[in-house]
């Protein structure tokens, strides 16, 4: 489905929901809360608090329902919220380092993909590759958490930049800075499996 149908999907169904038809939030949940645990589990490290801030997303949509313009994007208000939890959580939790981040990467230009590339390991690899995985979370958990959330957005929910400024409060030119800092840091702290 186009993102044209999906957004005109989503503001059908928060018209629904500020008019008290609480069942629009399930079609809303449906069709982005893979995807918003999937960013907030990137974000945080940790599935746990990932589930619980994905259900404090949807439930801070239900109670701010009356709040949302009528043609403003969806997705970008969702992700406003869910950054904004996950930001305070981090805050919360302090800075601590997690073997639970999963990592994928996309192809394309500037990505982690071009630094790792993917392929099938022979059996005399799979060290080599899951010590390779463990650095790239390690590198990626170390980002400081304005800079991963810049790379989470645009690399692996495929936001715009443009997208990614309006959820988190920013310029465009912000988070191209803050990218560039965020893939400087991971090419510095992959540096082995860069150039090995």
């Amino acid at each position: 489905m186009a993102s044209h149908d999906l957004a005109a999907l989503d503001r059908a169904d928060m018209a629904r929901l500020a008019a008290g038809r609480d069942d629009a939030l399930n079609d809303l949940m449906e069709r982005h809360a893979g995807s918003l645990f999937g960013f907030l589990q990137r974000m945080l490290a940790d599935e746990e608090a990932a589930r619980d801030l994905a259900q404090e997303t949807f439930v801070r949509v239900f109670q701010h329902r009356q709040r949302f313009r009528p043609d403003a994007d969806f997705s970008t208000w969702l992700y406003t919220i869910a950054a904004n939890l996950a930001r305070n959580h981090l805050r919360w939790r302090g800075p601590r380092r997690h073997d639970s981040l999963d990592v994928p990467v996309k192809d394309g230009s500037g990505t982690l993909a071009e630094m790792l590339p993917g392929k099938e390991p022979a059996p005399s690899e799979a060290l080599e590759n899951a010590e390779r995985h463990a650095s790239v979370r390690a590198a990626v958990d170390g980002l400081p958490e304005e800079l991963r959330a810049s790379l989470v957005l645009t690399e692996w929910e495929e936001k715009s930049v443009a997208e990614t400024a309006a959820i988190l409060g920013l310029t465009s030119k912000a988070v191209e800075s803050r990218l560039y800092r965020a893939r400087k840091f991971l090419r510095e702290q992959l540096t082995r499996w860069i150039m090995g």
